[in-house]
């Protein structure tokens, strides 16, 4: 699993605009960040429903 990005700091942005700037380039690690953490616990919760199905059907 990845780290979460952590935000530049305060003497990496020259603040002229510069396209990409360290701001753009961290907000969109920090997206795809999120975007596979939403993934994971996605995947958790349906592997834990699973895992009570199977329980459930087990103990019937």
């Amino acid at each position: 699993m990845n780290e979460k990005p952590t935000p530049p700091e305060d003497w990496e942005c020259c603040e002229s605009e510069c396209s990409p700037c360290v701001w753009d380039t961290y907000y969109e690690a920090l997206r795809e960040w999120n975007a596979q953490q939403k993934a994971l616990k996605e995947k958790s919760e349906s592997s834990q429903a699973t895992d009570r199905d199977a329980d459930e059907k087990h103990q019937s």
